[in-house]
């Protein structure tokens, strides 16, 4: 029986070595720049608060947070970049809710949404605007469903691309409503913003952030807050619900994750930190002013069972509007 002894011994003094070398890590991390990749175009909503959140994490860690675009397929094509990189905590994405559309909108990925990725934190939950150009016939949301009931499959609205958040907050309006507006996709805020100002399509769901000055200045009218309430960002924009269709409700929000497999001292650490700088008045201040929405972290835990909840969520709405996955 002494052997048995001896490799329980042996057993425990691996895992305090263990325990020792990850703390270690932990008290080392991070050493050298850390690289933020999230997946929509520069400028949008998920590139400014990428920009916010490096600001206030790379004053927090001491090191530099380099934000890097991939944008392309809905925030996939940087999801997949994150899931591959090396899981030492030196690559972090920044998602958002179309990172858990992409489980209800594609017959595959080449990561899982939930199990490849060690969740951080959430960071803000924000509301989408339905908008048209100015000159446009519809002055309502009521407007626009009524053209769109007349004559079906006529319209069209812009997104940022298939399985966005905005994509589905499009197709939720034509179930709820019992319309047709036909999906355009675009890569990135700016340029279904550009393609709706030259007359390429009449209608684009689109954030806050990027179409508050459009609105301000008159070029674009918002006809509808996705969310149950007024956002502060544009509170004279009445909501899905003001206009008749009851129980409607899309608000996305945007968290920090990192490659599925970092040392879980690592995962403590920036999540600490993230609640810190996300409670820094200053900072969360930028935020909610950013995109119009509330900052909210979460644990790593809570978020992940944010993300199950959502493909729960949308998959529904997939089947029930009879979305094609592609």
């Amino acid at each position: 029986m002494r052997w048995m002894r001896r490799l329980a011994a042996a057993g425990v003094l691996l895992g305090s070595c263990l325990a020792v070398g990850t703390a270690a890590l932990a008290d080392n991390y991070p050493s050298r720049p850390i690289r933020l990749l999230h997946g929509f175009a520069a400028g949008g909503a998920a590139d400014t608060l990428s920009r916010i959140i490096a600001d206030g994490l790379s004053k927090k860690l001491g090191q530099p947070i380099i934000v890097e675009a991939k944008p392309g397929a809905g925030g996939n094509i940087a999801a997949d970049a994150i899931a591959k990189a090396a899981p030492d905590g030196y690559t972090l994405g920044l998602v958002t809710g179309a990172h858990a559309i992409s489980a209800a909108t594609y017959k595959s990925l080449s990561y899982q949404p939930a199990e490849s990725f060690d969740m951080i934190s959430t960071l803000v939950y924000y509301a989408l605007v339905i908008a048209v150009r100015n000159d446009y016939p519809a002055k309502s949301l009521g407007d626009l469903i009524a053209m769109a009931k007349e004559k079906p499959g006529s319209l069209s609205f812009g997104s940022v691309g298939f399985g966005s958040t905005h994509h589905l907050a499009g197709e939720l309006l034509n179930a709820t409503a019992g319309i047709e507006i036909v999906h355009v996709p675009y890569r990135g805020d700016a340029q279904s913003v550009t393609a709706l100002l030259g007359g390429e399509v009449p209608v684009i769901v689109g954030t806050p952030v990027l179409l508050a000055p459009q609105i301000q200045s008159g070029a674009i009218r918002g006809l509808a807050v996705t969310s149950p309430t007024r956002t502060a960002l544009l509170p004279d924009v009445p909501t899905v619900q003001e206009a008749g269709i009851k129980g409607y409700d899309v608000r996305t929000w945007a968290g920090l994750l990192a490659p599925k497999g970092i040392p879980p001292a690592i995962v403590a650490a920036l999540n600490s930190a993230t609640l810190e700088v996300l409670g820094d008045p200053e900072l969360k201040q930028r935020l909610e002013t950013a995109v119009g929405g509330e900052v909210r972290g979460s644990s790593p835990e809570e978020m992940k069972k944010l993300i199950a909840t959502e493909i729960s969520k949308w998959s529904g709405v997939v089947e029930r509007a009879k979305i094609p996955k592609i």
